[in-house]
């Protein structure tokens, strides 16, 4: 809870708690507690999460106010407004929060910029139209901030984004309205840093119905380290896509079957992994050309440039490195491998690879995917292992298990504490990228990954 929402309850409290008879002052705290109300409107914003505690407030000032005034006593509403209904109320909006991402550790600020990206030489193939790839992008980036930058909202036009992110995961459209509450701790459009040295780009790719900002917090944790890093919004693939003149993009439910064994499933998957790896390409020729607005040219090394993804965008950095040799390395998270064109599956990468998985997708040893995995993954040259994290669940390579402390038993992730899944999978993340984009050391990478308790070798 922010600062104004835990000052109203705890002044509730305080009211209903002292024994008959109430001083004077204690008498005016119900008021008080409207007034912070009022405050809280003002400057930290409504949520419906606080609604019983804004109804509470109300009727717990009149009555207070009527008994000062000797306008009359409400003696069968006082029997109800219990400390017991305050705590109830106050429950609400602790189990369902304003999430937060987490500061980064690294040296600098962090700046983000939103970008529109066409692709006239591609076709889009989900729209009914006639007409070039059209698609979004996010970048995390080292920045010069200065006094007058603001801080960036974790999401763009929430106002959208969330009910359909609340309907995807089987939640009142209405739940996660929130978000848009959400800053996170960067600066929207601020300066690139320029220095001597350039930085190394990273792609990321969501998953199907994810997001370009479902892994912010890992975006944020390695631009602060020196990396830039670029978030694809896969129109049609994304859970929802806004354009910049209004246009609404929904998520297009023919682009993936829902019937995995469908016969010609990886036939429809391989064609959507491979608009997704496209969009990929495309973005990488943009962020490394200096046109159409891009600040990032005289910033970024084009030799150094990496990729990861999470479920299907997992798939789709494996086909975009596998047929893009301007990747230099790449990591996956619970990559869903049937998208993958047959040629990389067969062949494997030339680039290092790394692989994190849940351990409620390794669990399913019988999936395709998996079989998959088993296949392509020996024969990639430059195998850097591959682990699974016990007590996780696929979600929790995202920001999403941030929504609230009952995310597991919404079923948004598994048991392990939020803190340490980003504890591990961030130190893993990190090392990798620091390993074979700058040519660091880590001592994670030697040895039996018995650095954590919680990880093992996935076999």
């Amino acid at each position: 809870m922010r600062f104004l929402e835990i000052i109203i309850p705890v002044l509730l409290t305080l009211y209903l708690g002292w024994s008959h008879p109430r001083p004077g002052w204690v008498r005016l705290l119900p008021a008080l507690a409207l007034i912070v109300t009022l405050a809280h409107f003002a400057f930290e914003g409504y949520r419906w999460q606080m609604v019983p505690l804004y109804v509470l407030t109300s009727l717990l000032a009149i009555s207070a106010l009527m008994k000062i005034f000797g306008a009359g006593d409400w003696k069968a509403l006082a029997s109800y407004l219990t400390l017991s209904l305050v705590a109830l109320a106050t429950a609400l909006p602790i189990l369902l929060p304003i999430p937060r991402i987490p500061a980064p550790s690294g040296p600098f600020q962090v700046g983000t910029r939103i970008f529109e990206m066409v692709d006239e030489s591609r076709r889009e193939i989900y729209s009914g139209k006639d007409e070039a790839r059209r698609y979004m992008i996010q970048v995390w980036y080292p920045a010069v901030v200065k006094a007058d930058d603001v801080r960036a909202p974790w999401m763009e036009n929430a106002e959208i984004f969330a009910p359909a992110i609340a309907t995807y995961i089987d939640l009142p459209s209405f739940f996660l309205d929130h978000l848009a509450l959400v800053n996170i701790p960067a600066y929207k459009d601020a300066d690139v840093l320029v220095t001597d040295e350039k930085f190394p780009v990273i792609l990321f790719s969501h998953g199907w119905n994810g997001f370009n900002a479902q892994n912010a917090g890992q975006a944020l944790e390695l631009a602060s380290r020196g990396f830039i890093v670029v978030g694809m919004q896969h129109t049609y693939g994304a859970v929802i896509t806004v354009f910049p003149d209004g246009t609404v993009a929904p998520n297009n439910p023919d682009a993936l079957p829902d019937d995995r064994n469908d016969p010609n499933y990886e036939e429809v998957a391989r064609v959507l992994v491979g608009q997704w790896a496209g969009d990929m390409s495309h973005t990488l020729d943009f962020i490394l050309s200096g046109e159409g607005g891009n600040p990032f040219a005289q910033s970024v090394d084009p030799a150094r440039v990496g990729a990861y993804g999470h479920s299907t965008g997992g798939g789709a950095a494996v086909q975009f490195c596998g047929v893009d040799l301007r990747c230099v390395s790449v990591l996956g998270m619970d990559p869903f491998m049937r998208p993958v064109s047959a040629e990389v599956i067969e062949s494997g990468l030339s680039q290092p690879s790394f692989f994190m998985f849940s351990q409620g997708w390794a669990d399913d040893t019988e999936s395709k995917s998996n079989a998959l995995f088993r296949k392509f993954n020996p024969q990639n040259e430059n195998n850097f292992g591959v682990i699974s994290i016990e007590g996780t669940k696929h979600y929790d390579f995202s920001d999403l298990p941030l929504l609230s402390p009952i995310a597991p038993q919404l079923g948004l992730k598994g048991p392990l504490r939020g803190e340490r899944v980003v504890e591990i999978v961030n130190a893993y993340l990190l090392d990798f990228f620091e390993l074979t984009l700058r040519g660091g050391e880590s001592a994670l990478f030697e040895g039996g990954f018995d650095d954590f308790e919680e990880v093992s070798v996935f076999e």
